[in-house]
């Protein structure tokens, strides 16, 4: 059984042009992720897989030891390509066995750390899930469009300290066997586990109004 962590980066971006490869921290964004799975002791592969040779060659500069690259097939790299295509395009072109436990690794989630990983397989092992999924936890109150509040009693406002807030998916990473991945061709089924990372973790760089927010939490949390 080897485990592999996959981190799929597409050349083309609309909100951010080439973010994978722009600067984050003094270092291309993808490397952030890249050392995070490399450093990982519970990982024994990673591939970026990209439809830019650029970003490619950006990659294959960071001299990990245990990043391997892939050149995903332009038609699973569109603006309506489903990240399932190219993980499923993937495990199909490696052979990869049944077995094999395959973790979805996401380049907008620079703080990501190798013990979070590793922190995650342990309790996608040991409680004998079939998936896991990556959340941080929010203190916020949420409602419905109709006046209807979804996470609180508005008669009985909770304390923020009171509160124990909301898991909100953070989209860090996935863990799943390849099997799994094969029969239901998502990333999450059957039974589920949800690791738990700091709420800073809930960032995502989708926009460029997030990049500046990010750094600053990577200075002050990760770096």
């Amino acid at each position: 059984m080897n485990t592999i962590a996959f981190i799929p980066v597409r050349g083309g971006s609309k909100s951010i042009p080439m973010k994978n490869i722009r600067p984050f921290c003094g270092h291309p964004l993808v490397y952030w992720t890249a050392r995070a799975a490399n450093d990982a002791q519970c990982v024994d592969s990673v591939i970026i897989a990209s439809d830019s040779r650029d970003i490619l060659r950006t990659a294959e500069s960071f001299g990990m030891k245990k990043v391997r690259l892939y050149e995903r097939d332009p038609a699973n790299a569109q603006d309506s390509s489903s990240t399932e295509s190219v993980m499923l395009e993937y495990i199909h072109a490696a052979g990869l066995n049944d077995d094999d436990v395959f973790i979805l690794v996401q380049a907008t989630s620079p703080l990501t750390q190798s013990h979070d990983i590793d922190g995650a397989m342990m309790l996608f092992r040991e409680g004998g899930y079939d998936s896991l999924l990556t959340c941080s936890r929010t203190k916020r109150f949420f409602w419905e469009q109709d006046g209807r509040p979804i996470n609180y009693d508005f008669m009985n406002r909770p304390r923020r300290q009171d509160f124990a807030g909301t898991l909100m998916e953070n989209g860090a990473f996935y863990i799943s066997t390849v099997k799994a991945i094969r029969e239901s061709e998502c990333r999450l089924s059957g039974k589920i586990a949800v690791y738990e990372m700091p709420e800073y973790c809930g960032i995502e760089l989708d926009e460029p109004s997030d990049w500046a927010l990010a750094e600053e939490f990577m200075h002050r949390h990760s770096k």
